[in-house]
């Protein structure tokens, strides 16, 4: 099964973070899944570490990226003209435009969102957690 990974889920499938949950980690530790990392969350992730929201960053975003990435066999997915214009189209149950981004795409690409955002599960897109 694909799913595209939420920030929050990203960050703390590293370690053994009790807010992630069960579900989602046994979701994420099954190799016969496909995890998506989008590029909206490298720029979120990025942003909060240089304005010093993410301390638990064990290193600079660039490095720390590209290591879980490929840690966790996630397939990059780039941002597209389509999910731009479907996250400025969704209804306004969520301020966040990275959450936006990320649900825009979960809706083109066809596949749920690890996430315990319940703001993004009531948007018309399945969720895992």
């Amino acid at each position: 099964m694909r799913a595209l990974l939420d920030t929050h889920t990203f960050v703390w499938s590293e370690t053994a973070d009790s807010r992630l949950s069960d579900v989602a980690r046994m979701f994420i530790e099954d190799e016969t899944n496909e995890l998506f990392f989008s590029a909206a969350t490298a720029w979120e992730i990025a942003v909060k570490f240089v304005k010093g929201r993410l301390p638990e960053l064990p290193e600079d975003p660039e490095t720390y990226i590209s290591r879980r990435i490929g840690l966790l066999h996630a397939i990059p997915l780039p941002i597209e003209v389509s999910h731009a214009v479907r996250a400025a189209k969704l209804p306004l149950i969520h301020s966040d435009p990275f959450d936006r981004l990320l649900v825009g795409q979960a809706q083109l690409e066809g596949m749920p969102i690890i996430t315990r955002d319940s703001n993004i599960a009531r948007y018309d897109v399945e969720t895992i957690w």
